[in-house]
């Protein structure tokens, strides 16, 4: 049994070490007020519409809302949501500055077969008292879902958790895509892609339109889906979410195929090149 005076002394020497106070060890981080998640759901919902608005513009269509807010305060919230405008600005994505940039493979690389190129992002899903985070792995040619996962934080483990599942379920691409964010620049992303011999590509500053495809299905996720739900806890946003991106995948009809399902173009694709080959 620990004795509990030497469990006092250990945590002391610890904030001795650290330079920090037993109070600050023991604080439990605050999370955001219910005004600012309320905030946090319309900056979403109006990016959605607008998402060229960056935190200057965004803070004054806010105000013509009604809020009383400053540019300031809907950077910070924009920033914790993963929001950044569409237009080229330097350092629109933060890498980790000790992780590796990889170049961008994509560039008059026509695309024309499932499994050529997948790609991922990471969204924001707002809840009725919090909110989580989203990551998506697709493939670009068929627009199919092919694994995801939601955190609570933005780390890097749920997004390997699903590029694992994706790997395991559908095999491997050519190519993977994203773009410089710091969970697709971690050791352990970059690691799972090169030991399953993918060839790792990075979007450089500008090239947001090779983020279009998943900015479309997370307009479509959220207005079909999240909003109209305001999920209470995780395990419902899990089943509900689970749900929708199945009739995504199944039963939505996409319009760049003619009516046809994502299921149905990268099944068809998959078969028109076994029956070639």
């Amino acid at each position: 049994m620990i004795d509990p005076d030497h469990k006092r002394l250990s945590i002391r020497r610890q904030c001795e070490l650290v330079s920090i106070s037993r109070a600050s060890y023991y604080r439990q981080p605050a999370g955001e007020s219910l005004e600012n998640l309320e905030l946090m759901r319309i900056i979403d919902e109006a990016f959605m519409e607008m998402p060229w608005y960056g935190s200057r513009q965004m803070a004054r269509h806010l105000r013509r809302q009604g809020w009383c807010v400053g540019r300031k305060r809907v950077r910070r919230l924009m920033r914790k949501i993963g929001l950044s405008p569409i237009y080229q600005v330097p350092k629109t994505s933060e890498p980790h500055p000790q992780h590796r940039i990889y170049p961008y493979l994509l560039r008059h690389l026509a695309i024309e077969r499932p499994d050529q190129v997948w790609c991922a992002d990471v969204t924001y899903i707002p809840m009725r008292r919090g909110f989580l985070y989203h990551v998506t792995i697709m493939d670009w040619f068929s627009r199919k879902v092919l694994a995801w996962r939601l955190s609570n934080t933005m780390d890097a483990d749920f997004c390997v958790a699903a590029l694992e599942e994706a790997i395991a379920c559908h095999g491997r691409p050519d190519i993977f895509n994203t773009d410089q964010g710091s969970q697709f620049t971690s050791f352990a992303f970059t690691t799972t892609l090169k030991e399953a011999g993918i060839r790792i590509s990075m979007d450089g500053r500008g090239r947001w339109m090779d983020n279009v495809f998943i900015e479309r299905l997370w307009r479509s996720l959220k207005y079909e889906c999240v909003f109209l739900n305001a999920f209470e806890t995780g395990s419902e946003a899990r089943s509900g979410i689970g749900s929708w991106i199945d009739y995504y995948n199944r039963r939505r009809p996409h319009s760049t195929f003619g009516g046809r399902t994502p299921d149905e173009v990268y099944a068809m694709a998959e078969l028109t090149e076994q029956l070639a080959a």
